[in-house]
Protein backbone atom coordinates (compact mmCIF):
# COMPACT_ATOMS: atom_id res chain seq x y z
CA UNK A 1 0.00 0.00 0.00
CA UNK A 2 1.37 3.54 -1.08
CA UNK A 3 2.10 6.02 1.89
CA UNK A 4 -0.49 8.21 0.19
CA UNK A 5 -3.23 5.91 1.20
CA UNK A 6 -2.04 5.52 4.77
CA UNK A 7 -2.31 9.01 5.87
CA UNK A 8 -6.02 9.77 5.18
CA UNK A 9 -6.48 6.45 6.89
CA UNK A 10 -4.53 7.26 10.03
CA UNK A 11 -5.98 10.36 9.95
CA UNK A 12 -9.43 8.74 10.38
CA UNK A 13 -8.24 6.64 13.28
CA UNK A 14 -6.87 9.42 15.32
CA UNK A 15 -10.85 11.02 14.75
CA UNK A 16 -12.50 7.40 15.27
CA UNK A 17 -10.11 6.91 18.56
CA UNK A 18 -10.68 10.57 20.03
CA UNK A 19 -14.56 10.54 19.93
CA UNK A 20 -14.06 7.38 21.83
CA UNK A 21 -12.13 8.39 25.03
CA UNK A 22 -13.50 12.36 25.04
CA UNK A 23 -17.09 12.20 27.36
CA UNK A 24 -19.43 14.33 24.99
CA UNK A 25 -20.23 17.86 25.80
CA UNK A 26 -23.50 17.53 26.63
CA UNK A 27 -22.03 14.86 29.47
CA UNK A 28 -19.90 17.85 30.41
CA UNK A 29 -22.27 19.97 30.83
CA UNK A 30 -24.37 17.81 33.19
CA UNK A 31 -20.95 17.10 35.60
CA UNK A 32 -20.81 20.94 35.63
CA UNK A 33 -23.78 22.26 36.31
CA UNK A 34 -24.34 23.33 40.07
CA UNK A 35 -27.56 21.94 41.56
CA UNK A 36 -30.26 24.86 42.27
CA UNK A 37 -29.60 26.98 44.78
CA UNK A 38 -32.07 28.56 47.72
CA UNK A 39 -32.15 32.10 48.73
CA UNK A 40 -32.81 34.07 51.75
CA UNK A 41 -35.73 36.18 52.07
CA UNK A 42 -33.74 39.37 51.30
CA UNK A 43 -31.87 37.82 48.52
CA UNK A 44 -34.89 37.26 46.66
CA UNK A 45 -36.73 40.30 47.42
CA UNK A 46 -33.65 42.26 45.76
CA UNK A 47 -34.17 40.47 42.67
CA UNK A 48 -37.60 40.91 42.38
CA UNK A 49 -37.46 44.70 43.64
CA UNK A 50 -36.30 46.60 40.38
CA UNK A 51 -38.69 45.17 38.22
CA UNK A 52 -41.15 46.00 40.54
CA UNK A 53 -39.84 49.47 40.42
CA UNK A 54 -39.49 49.25 36.32
CA UNK A 55 -43.59 48.32 36.84
CA UNK A 56 -44.10 51.45 39.12
CA UNK A 57 -41.81 54.06 40.57
CA UNK A 58 -43.77 54.62 43.93
CA UNK A 59 -43.77 50.43 44.15
CA UNK A 60 -43.83 49.30 47.66
CA UNK A 61 -43.74 46.00 49.30
CA UNK A 62 -46.88 44.30 51.13
CA UNK A 63 -45.74 40.56 52.41
CA UNK A 64 -42.76 38.52 51.34
CA UNK A 65 -43.43 34.97 51.36
CA UNK A 66 -41.01 31.36 51.23
CA UNK A 67 -42.46 28.43 48.31
CA UNK A 68 -41.14 24.99 49.42
CA UNK A 69 -39.85 23.54 46.17
CA UNK A 70 -39.37 19.86 46.06
CA UNK A 71 -36.57 20.15 43.47
CA UNK A 72 -34.33 22.23 45.99
CA UNK A 73 -32.60 21.64 48.94
CA UNK A 74 -33.70 23.78 51.73
CA UNK A 75 -31.32 25.36 54.01
CA UNK A 76 -31.51 27.50 57.47
CA UNK A 77 -33.63 30.91 56.42
CA UNK A 78 -33.64 29.72 52.66
CA UNK A 79 -36.41 28.71 50.23
CA UNK A 80 -36.03 27.31 46.41
CA UNK A 81 -38.94 30.11 45.91
CA UNK A 82 -39.97 33.51 47.34
CA UNK A 83 -43.13 35.32 46.50
CA UNK A 84 -43.75 39.18 47.09
CA UNK A 85 -46.51 41.29 46.75
CA UNK A 86 -46.40 44.84 45.32
CA UNK A 87 -48.69 47.81 45.52
CA UNK A 88 -48.47 50.76 43.84
CA UNK A 89 -50.80 54.33 44.64
CA UNK A 90 -50.51 55.84 41.82
CA UNK A 91 -51.75 52.91 39.53
CA UNK A 92 -53.69 52.01 41.88
CA UNK A 93 -52.95 48.41 41.80
CA UNK A 94 -50.94 45.26 43.29
CA UNK A 95 -48.86 43.03 41.37
CA UNK A 96 -47.39 39.95 42.59
CA UNK A 97 -43.78 39.19 41.66
CA UNK A 98 -41.89 35.53 42.03
CA UNK A 99 -38.48 34.55 42.26
CA UNK A 100 -37.95 30.71 41.91
CA UNK A 101 -34.57 28.80 41.25
CA UNK A 102 -35.88 26.37 39.14
CA UNK A 103 -39.33 26.16 36.51
CA UNK A 104 -42.09 24.42 39.20
CA UNK A 105 -45.62 23.78 39.31
CA UNK A 106 -47.80 26.71 40.07
CA UNK A 107 -46.77 29.06 37.84
CA UNK A 108 -43.13 29.19 38.54
CA UNK A 109 -40.53 30.19 36.05
CA UNK A 110 -36.82 29.89 36.92
CA UNK A 111 -35.72 33.58 37.75
CA UNK A 112 -37.97 36.77 38.59
CA UNK A 113 -41.69 36.26 36.96
CA UNK A 114 -44.57 39.12 37.10
CA UNK A 115 -47.81 38.48 37.45
CA UNK A 116 -50.67 40.32 36.60
CA UNK A 117 -52.25 43.25 37.62
CA UNK A 118 -55.01 43.24 40.50
CA UNK A 119 -56.80 46.61 41.63
CA UNK A 120 -55.32 47.98 45.03
CA UNK A 121 -57.70 50.71 46.81
CA UNK A 122 -55.42 49.89 50.09
CA UNK A 123 -55.05 47.52 52.35
CA UNK A 124 -57.85 44.83 52.85
CA UNK A 125 -56.18 42.68 55.70
CA UNK A 126 -54.22 43.36 58.50
CA UNK A 127 -50.96 44.13 56.47
CA UNK A 128 -49.66 47.15 54.28
CA UNK A 129 -46.79 48.81 52.65
CA UNK A 130 -43.36 49.01 54.43
CA UNK A 131 -40.12 50.84 53.96
CA UNK A 132 -37.14 48.39 52.70
CA UNK A 133 -35.01 50.38 54.83
CA UNK A 134 -36.81 48.22 57.45
CA UNK A 135 -35.52 44.78 56.51
CA UNK A 136 -32.32 44.77 58.51
CA UNK A 137 -32.44 41.52 59.60
CA UNK A 138 -33.12 38.57 56.79
CA UNK A 139 -34.56 35.19 56.91
CA UNK A 140 -31.83 33.21 57.61
CA UNK A 141 -30.81 35.81 60.81
CA UNK A 142 -34.57 35.50 61.84
CA UNK A 143 -34.34 31.74 61.63
CA UNK A 144 -31.60 31.74 63.92
CA UNK A 145 -33.48 33.94 66.40
CA UNK A 146 -36.25 31.78 66.35
CA UNK A 147 -34.89 29.03 66.51
CA UNK A 148 -32.43 29.86 69.53
CA UNK A 149 -35.56 29.98 71.80
CA UNK A 150 -37.65 27.10 69.99
CA UNK A 151 -35.05 24.28 71.32
CA UNK A 152 -38.10 21.64 72.62
CA UNK A 153 -40.28 22.24 69.84
CA UNK A 154 -36.98 21.36 67.04
CA UNK A 155 -36.58 18.47 69.32
CA UNK A 156 -39.73 16.85 69.23
CA UNK A 157 -40.46 17.92 65.32
CA UNK A 158 -36.92 17.96 63.58
CA UNK A 159 -38.17 17.29 60.22
CA UNK A 160 -41.32 20.34 60.43
CA UNK A 161 -40.53 21.95 57.23
CA UNK A 162 -40.21 25.73 57.76
CA UNK A 163 -41.98 28.66 55.74
CA UNK A 164 -41.07 32.35 55.97
CA UNK A 165 -43.39 35.09 56.22
CA UNK A 166 -42.61 38.70 55.77
CA UNK A 167 -45.25 41.74 56.48
CA UNK A 168 -46.03 44.51 58.68
CA UNK A 169 -49.04 44.57 61.03
CA UNK A 170 -50.67 46.67 63.32
CA UNK A 171 -49.80 43.84 65.88
CA UNK A 172 -46.36 45.05 66.14
CA UNK A 173 -44.46 48.52 65.84
CA UNK A 174 -42.03 46.92 63.44
CA UNK A 175 -41.89 45.19 60.32
CA UNK A 176 -41.60 41.16 61.56
CA UNK A 177 -40.82 38.34 60.13
CA UNK A 178 -42.97 35.19 60.98
CA UNK A 179 -40.79 31.71 61.16
CA UNK A 180 -43.31 29.42 60.46
CA UNK A 181 -42.96 25.19 61.34
CA UNK A 182 -45.35 24.20 59.08
CA UNK A 183 -46.29 24.28 55.52
CA UNK A 184 -48.20 27.30 55.93
CA UNK A 185 -49.68 30.00 59.27
CA UNK A 186 -52.99 28.35 58.86
CA UNK A 187 -51.37 24.95 59.10
CA UNK A 188 -49.44 25.50 61.85
CA UNK A 189 -49.25 24.78 65.36
CA UNK A 190 -46.23 26.61 65.92
CA UNK A 191 -44.63 29.96 65.08
CA UNK A 192 -42.15 32.54 66.21
CA UNK A 193 -42.63 36.66 65.70
CA UNK A 194 -38.93 37.80 65.21
CA UNK A 195 -38.37 41.81 64.67
CA UNK A 196 -37.14 42.20 61.51
CA UNK A 197 -35.67 45.77 62.11
CA UNK A 198 -34.21 45.03 65.47
CA UNK A 199 -33.59 41.20 65.42
CA UNK A 200 -35.64 40.66 68.81
CA UNK A 201 -38.22 37.75 69.49
CA UNK A 202 -41.79 39.40 69.72
CA UNK A 203 -44.08 36.74 70.56
CA UNK A 204 -44.72 32.82 70.04
CA UNK A 205 -48.06 31.48 68.36
CA UNK A 206 -49.28 28.01 69.23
Amino acid sequence: MRTSNLLPCAALLFVLLGACTEPPKTEKAKESAKPPEPLTGRQAFQRMYPQARAWAPDAQPIEVRSIRLADVKVDKGKSGAWEAIFVSASKGKSRTYTYSAVEAAGNLHEGVFAGLEEFYSGPKGPAFPFLIAAIRKDSDEAYDIAAEKSQDYIKKHPDMPISYLLEQTNRFPDLTWRVIWGESASSSDYSVFVDATLGQVLAKAH
